[in-house]
């Protein structure tokens, strides 16, 4: 196997007495998509600053393209483009003469940088208002000039933190959308969100983190199959719905029933392949299934049985 394009080990900073990441590691792939999630107060914006060389680390390595960010920090962070959670752009300048600023500061410059500007206000679908103030601009549209920017110099890895906060629903997928281009033409991402089924819908694996540790990584099937937890089945009943209760919880792949009215919920292992012999118990007992639906464990459960919170607690 090729080496990681990205890769940082053993990431540790402390502030005063408190820990805000200890131990930290994990690599990422070119063309992968990598989520990072964990509570508030977990250490990912920690983290991230130090990936990005914005934050000083007290410990451990960062590389990219095999090159230590230590050893050359100007090239490792010109390869890297850092989408902030906050809006990092001037609100009295127009979106293309935020780009043009920040092109420079990238040592862009001449047609080689108004070309750009070009492609990537197409990327982000807002060409047509380039030179409109921001300030004019709705939450969703600085949120995608905001990646604009982050994109000029090309970066081999994009890190996005928190791109979608505060965006209505049509914003928020168009950015996706984008994000996820971007992956399938081969950039690397670096991917938080407190929305999970952001990070279900984009990233190839994911890591876990609480109190400054990393307590979990893999792919979103990997953690799941760590949480060997029975499926639920919501099954609505007409009739006996009591007597199919009682029919159900002598299988011995049900591990609890309960119903309630004309709603019999079952807790079940391989509960897809139990389902054809649920119905057909259901019917020995005179009751007639109007609805049956099997709710697997998905990464939301997997994230609060690791950290004892929700995402967005």
């Amino acid at each position: 196997m090729p080496d990681p394009l990205f890769r940082c080990h053993g990431l540790r900073k402390r502030f005063g007495s408190s820990v805000a990441v200890d131990d930290v590691g994990f690599e990422i792939a070119e063309g992968e998509a990598y989520g990072l999630l964990g509570p508030n107060g977990a250490g990912k914006t920690t983290t991230i600053s130090m990936v990005c060389g914005l934050l000083e680390a007290d410990g451990g390595e960062v590389t990219l393209g095999g090159e230590r960010l230590i050893d050359a920090p100007a090239r490792v962070k010109a390869r890297i483009g850092y989408v902030p959670q906050e809006i990092a752009l001037y609100p009295d300048l127009t979106a293309r003469e935020n780009l043009t600023f920040f092109g420079r500061l990238y040592g862009l410059g001449g047609r080689a940088l108004q070309s750009r500007i070009g492609e990537v206000l197409e990327l982000v679908d807002l060409a047509g208002r380039a030179d409109d103030r921001v300030s004019t601009y709705s939450g969703g549209m600085k949120r995608r000039i905001n990646i604009a920017a982050g994109l000029l110099h090309r970066p081999s890895l994009l890190v996005l933190d928190e791109p979608t906060v505060g965006v209505d629903p049509h914003s928020r997928n168009a950015i996706l959308e984008r994000v996820a281009e971007l992956n399938r033409d081969g950039m690397a991402l670096l991917y938080t969100s407190h929305y999970m089924e952001e990070v279900e819908r984009l990233c190839d694996r994911i890591g876990i983190l609480d109190g400054g540790r990393m307590i979990a990584e893999g792919t979103r099937r990997e953690l799941v199959d760590r949480l060997d937890r029975a499926d639920r089945v919501e099954l609505e009943v007409d009739g006996a719905a009591a007597a199919v209760a009682e029919g159900l919880a002598a299988l011995d792949e049900v591990d609890r029933v309960q119903a309630a009215d004309r709603h019999v919920t079952v807790l079940a292992r391989g509960a897809r392949r139990l389902l054809p012999r649920m119905l057909e118990l259901a019917e020995r007992h005179g009751a007639e299934v109007t609805s049956a639906q099997v709710i697997e464990p998905d990464l939301e459960a997997v994230f609060l049985h690791l950290t004892g919170k929700a995402l967005r607690d």
